[in-house]
């Protein structure tokens, strides 16, 4: 039976044991709230999959990179993806332990490649044969040698929106597989640099194994290769990307235990080499520990459609807007009403300001709260200021007890570090 952390206790929506409505009373709405139930249940899942595989969790921090979700992971053992040099400040605030962090992404500067140097962090994943030169010059000149995974783009084809794919000869990641291994073997001779690994991320909310064991297999080719050239692999990453259900009906995605079956299958000709795994789940984790709890404000029809306006934006939540995804809603006082079709929309300025479309509900009156579930991943970390709206709290359940781990920012802090010219 599937863990819920956000369930009816009589006629109110809880986490856990904490109403909601409590929360948005004390701390106000729009406000995000988590399970710390569901971090930990989400995470070991993840980790007992690969049991049996020597591996290594490294959290994809902008999934969510709130301290105090951080925090739960650190303590739970996980290690970082990181892709900026903030995401790396923000792990090491959090507790987290620098020789456990993969640095990704196409674009490093120099400044972040030597923040992450000087931090002793696990491993690159450079991603072009000039980041490879530059990342050497950087580590001659700070006397250090950078550990280094090349990340390779397989063209696998994740079957996902076009936005999160990220595996496709088309895409900006990664170096193509016919040019790896002459750049590894240039790599492997320039004295800042030792090389450590291969690496691949396909794309983010995958619903099948297929795309994971397809690019897993063009690794294994690649490392064998590389053994037979004398270079010494420590490690393959296969990324993230495992999705979660929205519950849009639409099937089921993988469960932990069937990803790391597959996975442990495809990388099974790698087992006498002693290869260590690396994953860097983000969504699997966090995605249904969070949800978003807003206030209506108003209702109205005009010619064509119902709207239901509430206080959140897409300033707080821009999946919907900017992806067009689904995320499940819930009234949070158990409905007694006929539900209607509505769209559910923000105050901002945008026509593209919206929540769900032609959404089954039951009609909600002013001051009532809405659930919007499956947020915990790419909510509060894609938040902005648009409009000058302040960023929303976020709060962390355990049991009967919640943490305000973030305040409501203020207008104060908004618009700190401007001034009139």
């Amino acid at each position: 039976m599937t863990y819920e952390p956000f369930e009816y206790r009589g006629d109110e929506l809880c986490c856990e044991a904490v109403p909601l409505a409590r929360i948005a009373s004390e701390v106000g709405t729009p406000v995000y709230v988590y399970s710390r139930g569901e971090l930990e249940r989400a995470y070991r899942a993840f980790d007992a999959a690969l049991e049996g595989i020597p591996h290594r969790v490294c959290y994809a921090v902008k999934a969510n990179s709130s301290l105090g979700i951080l925090a739960v992971l650190v303590r739970l053992g996980a290690g970082a993806d990181i892709v900026s040099g903030g995401e790396l400040v923000r792990w090491l605030k959090a507790g987290g332990d620098a020789g456990k962090v993969v640095f990704s992404g196409v674009g490093k500067t120099e400044r972040e490649l030597r923040m992450a140097l000087d931090a002793g962090i696990g491993a690159f994943n450079v991603e072009s044969a000039e980041e490879v030169d530059v990342l050497d010059r950087v580590a001659r000149g700070a006397g250090v040698r950078a550990r280094i995974a090349l990340r390779v783009n397989p063209d696998v084809d994740p079957q996902t929106h076009p936005y999160i794919s990220t595996g496709l000869k088309q895409n900006k990641f990664g170096v193509a597989m016919g040019e790896a291994r002459a750049l590894l073997g240039r790599a492997q001779k320039l004295a800042g640099l030792e090389v450590v690994g291969v690496d691949c991320h396909i794309g983010s909310q995958l619903t099948k194994t297929s795309p994971f064991t397809d690019a897993i297999a063009r690794l294994v080719s690649l490392v064998q290769a590389l053994t037979g050239d004398g270079i010494r692999i420590e490690h393959v990453d296969v990324g993230g990307g495992l999705g979660i259900d929205y519950g849009k009906g639409d099937g089921l995605p993988p469960t932990p235990a069937e990803y790391g079956a597959a996975v442990r299958d495809a990388l099974a000709p790698l087992t006498a080499l002693g290869v260590t795994l690396y994953t860097e789940p983000g969504r699997v984790i966090v995605g249904r520990a969070g949800a978003l709890v807003t206030q209506v404000l108003y209702r109205k029809r005009n010619e064509a459609k119902h709207f239901t306006i509430v206080d959140a934006a897409m300033n707080d939540l821009t999946r919907p807007a900017l992806y067009g995804s689904f995320h499940p809603m819930k009234p949070v006082a158990r409905p007694g009403r006929p539900a209607i079709t509505t769209d559910v929309v923000g105050p901002i300025c945008e026509t593209g300001d919206f929540f769900a479309r032609d959404r089954e509900l039951p009609e909600l009156a002013p001051g009532e709260l809405l659930w919007i579930g499956a947020a915990g991943a790419y909510g509060s970390a894609m938040a902005s200021n648009y409009n000058t709206r302040p960023r929303a709290p976020e709060v962390l359940v355990a049991g009967d007890r919640y943490t305000v781990i973030r305040d409501r920012e203020t207008y104060e802090q908004l618009l700190a570090g401007e001034r009139v010219g």
